[in-house]
């Protein structure tokens, strides 16, 4: 990690660099402001290594990128690891987002948001993070074995702690949203502001009622998979085998997306963007950010040149009828 702690050393972070590329929004109804873009590390010190990694938070925040989200699950833990000691001494300049919920071991109660696991769990991404708080902390998917007032009032004890600032919900349906909101209320507890669901050209399940919901309610959004876990950069063939080191090559998950439906639509964006001559993934990021709704998309990397190609983003103006024709298909 020698080399990592020299890229932030030499360089202390008085204000975060600010351009034309970089803009920031608020979380729903809080005052906190986040990057347009948030750089998403699920990879990190997996199939992206330390080094890479560290040089591409470094990039990240030289462009104004103030907003990283990760997972106490991402790579064993590595992933906190890496974010912790790249912002190490910059801490308060950043929105730091972690997640609770998914198995982190074997034992009984290494899963699920019970008070025992998210107690134990942010004493660990704490940890990792090399920091004495998390801005955002996600319950990273609805439990069915844990009553809602458990966990609500365990996030509640930990803002009170100071060792959250705000809690937010991942993959959660509206009908859980509802129900967790409701405890809040009637508990007088904090309220979740924000919400963080799959969406992107092809996946849009979000639009349907989830969207309109947290416009009326004033919920942030920040989005994931925008670009479909690389199905969107057009880098997969209807009758060839994903490439070498690809997310579908190794994920099964991912696989399931190269069904010939998906095809016959991407078929159509590669034409369009041709046509119009913007890189397809530029078209897919700047589709989701010129929704109202969405407060920031998170994107992630496998080198340095990949975050400023997406930044670039979000200084491209992406027209009415173009948006309108990206939305028809």
């Amino acid at each position: 990690m020698r080399n990592a702690q020299v890229v932030f050393e030499t360089k202390k972070f008085n204000s975060l660099k600010t351009n034309e590329f970089v803009q920031y929004k608020r979380v729903g109804l809080t005052g906190l402001k986040v990057s347009r873009l948030t750089l998403g590390t699920n990879n990190f010190g997996g199939q992206v290594d330390r080094e890479t990694s560290i040089s591409i938070i470094k990039k990240a925040l030289d462009l104004g990128v103030n907003t990283i989200d990760t997972a106490n699950v991402y790579t064993g833990g590595k992933s906190e690891e890496i974010i912790g000691s790249a912002i190490n001494g910059n801490r308060d300049e950043f929105v730091v987002c972690t997640k609770v919920g998914m198995p982190a071991g074997i034992v009984p109660n290494a899963t699920g948001l019970s008070r025992k696991h998210i107690v134990w769990q942010i004493e660990q991404s704490l940890k990792r993070l090399n920091t004495k708080y998390v801005d955002i902390y996600y319950m990273h998917r609805f439990d069915e074995e844990t009553p809602l007032e458990e966990t609500l009032k365990t996030l509640d004890y930990l803002i009170k702690q100071g060792k959250v600032l705000y809690v937010a919900c991942s993959n959660f349906t509206l009908e859980q949203l509802k129900r967790a909101q409701q405890v809040c209320e009637n508990l007088s507890l904090e309220q979740i502001v924000a919400v963080q669901p799959p969406y992107n050209l092809l996946q849009r399940d979000a639009e349907r009622e989830l969207f309109p919901y947290c416009q009326e309610k004033k919920l942030g959004v920040f989005t994931y998979s925008p670009l479909m876990g690389g199905f969107l950069t057009g880098k997969y063939s209807e009758n060839a085998p994903p490439p070498l080191g690809s997310r579908a090559a190794t994920n099964p998950r991912y696989a399931e997306r190269l069904k010939s439906a998906n095809f016959v639509a991407l078929n159509k964006l590669k034409a369009i963007a041709q046509e119009v001559g913007v890189p397809l993934s530029k078209l897919a990021l700047s589709w989701i950010l010129k929704n109202p709704v969405v407060t920031s998309v998170i994107v992630g990397a496998s080198k340095p040149e990949q975050v400023e190609q997406n930044a670039e983003v979000v200084d491209y103006k992406l027209d009415d009828a173009l948006y309108q024709r990206l939305s028809q298909l």
